[in-house]
């Protein structure tokens, strides 16, 4: 039972310094959305993929590892959270607090990245939505009426109102 509260703390070490990486991540992520350097936030994506990959590892090994604590403790794994181990784990203050301790720095690591990831979210979105309206004043200016101009063969002179040239990339 005590190597596997070792590697539960150890796994649970190494997930939380993944999700304070994640994190680092993310809040660097904030300013390249609102610039709108799409190669930064392209960088910056593949960081956080990289970071997941680890995590969804460490994730499989923790998964494992709580369901042999649990077989060892005669518990349902699916009712034995990372709380009810602290709970049970009185006759033994070292593992008790540092698995406290861990928990108490994954809820605050995870809450944070939450609180980013929403906020870099709402930017995207905001984004997008500016990139609509672009598009639509563009292909509403296409469709825009012509002036009521005509020459000596009464054909139509007139021009379009409202800009004339095509979308310029380079802009």
């Amino acid at each position: 039972m005590a190597s596997l509260m070792e590697n539960l703390i150890d796994i649970l070490g190494r997930e939380s310094t993944e999700y304070e990486g994640l994190l680092e991540i993310s809040q660097r992520k904030t300013p390249v959305i609102v610039s709108g350097n799409l190669e930064d936030l392209q960088k910056i994506t593949d960081e956080e993929q990289n970071v997941v990959n680890k995590l969804n590892v460490l994730e499989r090994e923790r998964v494992q590892v709580t369901k042999d604590i649990a077989t060892v403790l005669n518990r349902d794994v699916n009712k034995l959270t990372l709380t009810n181990l602290i709970g049970l784990l009185q006759a033994r203050p070292a593992e008790q607090g540092a698995l406290a301790e861990l928990h108490d720095r994954l809820h605050r690591t995870v809450h944070e990245l939450q609180r980013v990831n929403e906020q870099n979210g709402s930017l995207l979105k905001d984004a997008l939505e500016m990139v609509e309206f672009e598009i639509n004043m563009l292909q509403a200016s296409r469709l825009a009426p012509e002036t009521a101009n005509y020459n000596r063969g009464a054909y139509s002179a007139g021009s379009t109102m409202g800009v004339t040239r095509g979308f310029d990339a380079k802009q």
